[in-house]
């Protein structure tokens, strides 16, 4: 099982300005992280960092820094509560990327004891940061060996992914034309990711068909649904057999893939976003596409990403038409989000807006009883949607990824939170947005926690 770190920008920020105070000596801090456990993967992700104050060091010098550990003493207390991780980080130079024979000496005595402190036997790393924001590191074993730190993911404006070991391949001649727009590395790094879609239908249709073409490793596509009649005028490539044979959404798209015959893998959940084990399938990506109409789930979504420290891209559209071929707005927005930012207090939804899609999902008679009586706003069941309105979002919301794995842009990623678009009225807007959620803050790289997600309603089943 590979052994990966993932922190937000933010909290490199933090590092960065600790560990390199302008002196010229070393410095030290630590980080406590939630943890994901998945099948092929054990992934640290930053809760919160702990710079150790440069007074408790002994010793700091431009080769060394010793500091003391009594200042650990409640931080693992903090960790064996919450089954957390521990991540040990100073800094060295941009020309010296390795571990120093002092840093060999000072992690074997210092992780022993932490692995005894927490009793368990999950890994805890020792990594360096260099001034260039660059993180590599090593997993260190409870006999103080040393293990592979195979990647270190840093989600902010721009995404960056540091791998251990850099694969040599030829690039396939599918994807030189991608290589010469966005470069080998970025078309590397492409295969190493892997994606999340929730919902495949109208957008998500050809977000993933763009997601495969441009070498995309892995995906994960979550859709309840079946292919329906209606569905034809926008899933690209269903055809009216598989309305016929009830095929799946999430099937179909997989067929397609598997048809086109790139190196994309598929794994597929034909059930909705709500299940234990879609959440757990979903937080091991390493970005996540939301292409749905409903509230609740961008909202569980939302949730979900700052959870496990994921970007997410959001894309919703509203086309007001009325039924006779005339078209009041044809309108739409893609939103970037960085763990514990809000599409709820960016204003996509209300509270109100939430708790009738609560509703209407977990208690259908109460939401049409109480919808009956005017207790709550409706929600919109079945909107009109067309393929080339969806394609032009999807679009932008697969150049917003690209945008931020790949600077191609002339003003910073930070400018680029919110794109908005009115086909009706001819306009194509973006704004910035680096608002965090006070709720969803305190949430933040927890990971794996019980209930999932600290909800009630994701306890699983026994």
């Amino acid at each position: 099982m590979k052994t990966t770190l993932t922190l937000t920008h933010e909290q490199r920020e933090i590092l960065l300005k600790h560990l390199f105070p302008n002196d010229g000596n070393e410095a030290v801090a630590v980080a406590l992280c939630g943890r994901l456990t998945g099948e092929d993967e054990h992934r640290l992700i930053v809760h919160k960092i702990k710079p150790i104050p440069y007074e408790y060091c002994s010793i700091r010098a431009p080769d060394r820094v010793a500091w003391s550990t009594e200042i650990l003493i409640p931080l693992l207390e903090e960790a064996i509560k919450h089954q957390w991780g521990i991540v040990k980080i100073h800094g060295h130079p941009e020309h010296y990327p390795f571990h120093s024979e002092v840093d060999d000496e000072s992690d074997r005595n210092l992780f022993p004891s932490i692995y005894g402190w927490l009793d368990d036997n999950h890994p805890h790393v020792s990594a360096l940061l260099l001034p260039s924001g660059r993180i590599v590191g090593r997993v260190v074993n409870v006999d103080g060996s040393f293990g592979n730190l195979e990647t270190v993911k840093v989600v902010g404006d721009d995404l960056s992914f540091y791998h251990a070991t850099q694969e040599k391949s030829i690039t396939p001649e599918f994807a030189k034309r991608t290589e010469q727009a966005f470069g080998k590395g970025t078309f590397n790094l492409l295969k190493t990711l892997k994606v999340g879609v929730i919902g495949c239908s109208g957008t998500g249709s050809p977000v993933i068909e763009q997601l495969a073409r441009l070498g995309v490793g892995k995906l994960v596509l979550v859709d309840p649904d079946c292919i329906e009649e209606k569905n034809l005028n926008r899933i690209l490539n269903s055809t009216i057999e598989d309305v016929h044979h009830q095929t799946l959404k999430v099937e179909l798209m997989k067929r397609t893939i598997e048809n086109i015959g790139l190196s994309t893998s598929v794994e597929t959940y034909a059930q909705n976003l709500f299940e234990p084990r879609v959440v757990k399938a979903i937080a091991t990506c390493d970005i996540v596409f939301g292409c749905m109409d409903s509230v609740d789930g961008r909202h569980l979504l939302n949730r979900l990403a700052t959870f496990y420290s994921i970007p997410y891209i959001d894309i919703g559209i509203r086309l007001v038409a009325d039924g006779s071929g005339g078209i009041d707005q044809i309108c739409g927005g893609v939103h970037y989000l960085q763990p514990a930012q809000s599409l709820l207090e960016r204003g996509v939804y209300t509270q109100k807006d939430l708790e009738a899609a609560n509703l209407r999902r977990v208690d259908p008679e109460s939401y049409k009883d109480r919808l009956k009586v005017g207790y709550i706003s409706g929600v919109v069941e079945d909107r009109p949607a067309v393929i080339s309105v969806n394609m032009f979002f999807a679009s932008l919301a697969v150049m917003e990824m690209l945008g931020r794995l790949h600077i191609y842009r002339n003003d910073p990623n930070s400018k680029y939170s919110i794109w908005q678009a009115s086909l009706s009225d001819g306009f194509l807007e973006h704004s910035s947005d680096d608002s965090n959620s006070l709720t969803l803050a305190n949430h933040l790289g927890k990971g794996d926690v019980q209930p999932l997600l600290g909800m009630p309603s994701l306890s699983e089943r026994r």
